[in-house]
């Protein structure tokens, strides 16, 4: 296991850490988050929201004479990067959203991190400038051209200190290569690709060619009345360049191999979990769609989520997952009063922590759920401004679903449906997570004694 990570329930205790966002009076839906990443070595975190901004938060150096106050994530830059656009073609209205952001692992003394809404995939450079040139010879101190007839001495350029800026600059912009929403984006382990995923196509991209992009995955029908499925999530293999999955809304796992075909519309392994008959209903198919695939750090399994569990999956085992967990079995007798309010589709993404040993998803109310994959125990932990003091301890919350509740459960009825925990990240390498809770960000760490 790697150190600092510890057994989830013996040893972690978790406690709050730090709160971004205003308090939730008047919040509009351009404030809502809606992606978390940590970048590969934890040091930035970034965020996207529905009104097209990226917030990058860095983590300050810890500071020698309060030990006890572990390095803080404060805001680094913020960037507008997708605006509203208008389709005029299909008169439809594309939104500035950030559904997606991955980072590059970083080269130079620069970030670079792609972003992407419906429709178009950027790629951001993100750098410091604490020095600005002075003494050009063309050009005078204000930049403009200066008369070459009067240039009589040449001058050395020197640089002068200045006050740090941060700029994010778009270095690439990779548009009109998606007919459908663009749901995943995920960085190949070579660094020169990446591959965007809409409910139909997968396209694989060169970071230096914006132009054209090569179609890998096509499941579009000749017929679209015959369209059964839509691609949900996509991602590369962590350490094997020709290896991606593609998971679909009927609840099934692709693996592909790029080495077999030019198209893998032919995948290389097909992951899925007989159907239990005894539990079919209306809502079976709706609830079995998965939203958000991921392969572990080892690559050795994936990790899917569906609306009302976590699987993990063996990459040698196709028949059915080595481990399922209840992420919030209590909303089974729910399903009805969910379907009309348009929860069920609620689209939860899932976390692996550094060392594969602990998964981490959302639930409503502004739960969260760790499960422990060594020990099998699991807990619910709450983002809530009640229990934003620094260094307070989260409380396990218990929900109750029928019969006496006791004093410190909360009954299945009184859940807040519209406080839902859909995006989190987890330190690659530490116990700190960050959760987004609407328009607030919450990072929680484990209690260092």
């Amino acid at each position: 296991m790697t150190p600092g990570f510890g057994s989830l329930m013996q040893d972690v205790l978790w406690c709050f850490s730090q709160i971004k966002g205003t308090i939730d009076t008047g919040v509009t839906e351009s404030d809502i988050i809606s992606t978390v990443e940590f970048n590969h070595t934890g040091e930035l975190l970034a965020t996207g929201d529905k009104g097209g901004r990226v917030v990058i938060f860095q983590r300050e150096q810890e500071s020698k004479n309060q030990p006890h106050r572990r390095g803080e994530y404060n805001v680094y830059s913020t960037f507008q990067s997708h605006e509203p656009e208008f389709d005029y073609l299909k008169s439809l209205e594309i939104e500035e959203k950030i559904n997606k952001i991955r980072w590059l692992p970083q080269q130079n003394a620069a970030y670079f991190l792609l972003s992407t809404n419906d429709k178009t995939v950027k790629l951001w450079k993100v750098s410091e400038r604490d020095k600005r040139p002075e003494g050009y010879n063309l050009k005078d101190e204000d930049g403009r051209l200066r008369d070459p007839s009067m240039i009589t001495v040449l001058r050395v350029p020197v640089l002068r200190p200045m006050d740090l800026m941060v700029e994010a600059t778009p270095r690439r912009v990779f548009a009109n290569a998606h007919t459908y929403h663009i749901n995943s984006i995920s960085v190949n382990s070579d660094y020169e690709t990446y591959m965007s995923a809409d409910d139909l196509r997968i396209n694989l991209w060169n970071f230096e060619i914006t132009n054209q992009s090569f179609n890998i995955v096509d499941i579009k029908p000749a017929n679209m009345e015959e369209l059964t499925e839509v691609i949900t999530a996509a991602e590369f293999h962590p350490h094997h360049c020709n290896t991606f999955v593609y998971s679909s809304s009927k609840g099934t796992i692709r693996l592909c191999d790029m080495r077999t075909a030019a198209l893998c519309d032919r995948h290389a392994k097909f992951f899925e979990e007989p159907e239990d008959p005894s539990n079919r209903s209306f809502f079976s198919e709706i609830i079995s769609s998965i939203s958000d695939v991921k392969f572990s750090h080892s690559g050795r399994y994936i990790m899917t989520r569906d609306y009302l569990t976590v699987k993990v999956w063996d990459l040698n085992m196709e028949n059915r997952p080595i481990e399922t967990y209840q992420v919030h079995d209590y909303l089974r007798s729910k399903l009805c009063s969910l379907y009309e309010n348009d929860c069920i589709f609620d689209k939860f993404e899932c976390v692996w922590n550094g060392s594969d040993s602990v998964i981490m998803t959302g639930s409503y109310n502004n739960f969260f759920r760790m499960f422990d994959r060594n020990t099998k125990r699991d807990v619910t932990l709450e983002a809530s401004r009640e229990n934003s003091k620094p260094r307070a301890i989260l409380k396990p919350r218990k929900v109750c679903v029928g019969g006496k509740r006791r004093k410190d459960e909360i009954s299945v009825d009184s859940l807040d449906f519209s406080k839902k925990i859909l995006h989190t990240a987890w330190h690659p390498s530490e116990n700190i997570i960050a959760v987004a809770a609407t328009n607030n960000l919450y990072i929680f760490q484990d209690k260092v004694n």
